[in-house]
């Protein structure tokens, strides 16, 4: 079958076994590009795996899912509060990063990494179930309620679908884009450029030291900063108005589970009342036999890509 991996710096096309073994079989409907992948391909960090952690597509017996990618210890104190993205052995069992991901014709995978969709959502959509989710999670540690003001920075894929959760949650909100294919989708999904009355909450998605100052700036005195943004190396933090405003910083990573609900089941759900986010979001969809294109496209943004989606 055919998988995409890391031959000589560039995502490929190989052929590979039919995965065998213990485990459930996904047949691949939609594989996204993460903006991570890109990285970790610059920094040689996927030149073992199939590429893809944010994927969806078919059971066996055709039921379509989304695939939670993490896998803890199950056994650890971490594991059983349902913070699981923070056991060391995550680290070691992703899938796209650490073990064979979802950019192939199909997938073999754990049993608890299958999300259910709900009826009407397309699994060449549900690739979105893992950002939402990770924007669910933010939220959730942030404690969101619909009564507050949410500005987002950085017009991404996690700074949109972080957009539409506080907007399903009936938040006013606004949002901070460079691109504008980033700025219209930000419009389409409800919200504004952002004004100079500060906000409850600020989600930092774009992973820079100045869209950091940026949210010091624009949050409330005693408001908070969700960094839903990836740091690959160090950051200045913006002191002084994160000291005189005393504002609470929530770094957020991946998702887990709160309670019987896990964060990629309510992104699921949320997916499900947000019919107009794929349309939105997803510019560009590739078919799996040209994963170097989609790579180039998902890595110029002046191209007009937010989410760019491998299909096989």
């Amino acid at each position: 079958m055919r998988a995409v991996r890391c031959v000589d710096g560039r995502p490929t096309v190989v052929e590979v076994d039919i995965p065998r073994g213990e485990g459930v079989r996904i047949k691949v409907a939609s594989a996204g590009v993460c903006g991570s992948d890109l990285h970790m391909i610059e920094l040689g960090m996927l030149d073992t795996f199939t590429i893809g952690h944010e994927f969806a597509g078919w059971l066996e017996d055709g039921r379509p899912v989304a695939i939670e990618p993490i896998h803890g210890c199950g056994t650890c104190e971490l594991c059983r509060a349902g913070d699981y993205n923070r056991c060391p052995a995550t680290l070691t069992d992703i899938a796209g990063i650490s073990r064979d991901g979802g950019m192939a014709d199909e997938v073999l995978i754990w049993p608890e990494a299958v999300v259910p969709l709900p009826a009407g959502v397309d699994a060449r959509d549900a690739c979105l179930v893992e950002p939402l989710g990770i924007a669910v999670h933010g939220f959730a540690m942030a404690g969101l309620r619909g009564d507050m003001r949410v500005a987002v920075i950085g017009g991404g894929t996690v700074g949109q679908t972080a957009l539409a959760v506080a907007r399903l949650a009936g938040c006013e909100t606004a949002m901070s884009a460079r691109h504008d294919a980033q700025k219209e989708a930000a419009e389409r999904l409800g919200a504004v450029a952002p004004t100079d009355q500060p906000y409850d909450i600020v989600v930092e998605a774009a992973g820079t030291a100045s869209a950091l100052a940026d949210a010091a700036k624009r949050c409330r005195p005693g408001g908070t900063i969700i960094i839903l943004g990836t740091y690959w190396g160090g950051v200045e933090l913006p002191g002084m108005d994160l000291s005189m405003k005393e504002i609470t910083v929530v770094p957020s990573s991946m998702y887990g589970r709160r309670g019987p609900a896990r964060d990629v089941d309510v992104a699921a759900a949320a997916l499900a009342q947000l019919p107009e986010l794929p349309a939105a979001i997803i510019t560009h969809r590739f078919p799996l036999d040209t994963p170097a294109d989609a790579f180039a496209t998902a890595a110029d943004r002046s191209s007009g890509a937010i989410k760019v989606v491998l299909e096989p």
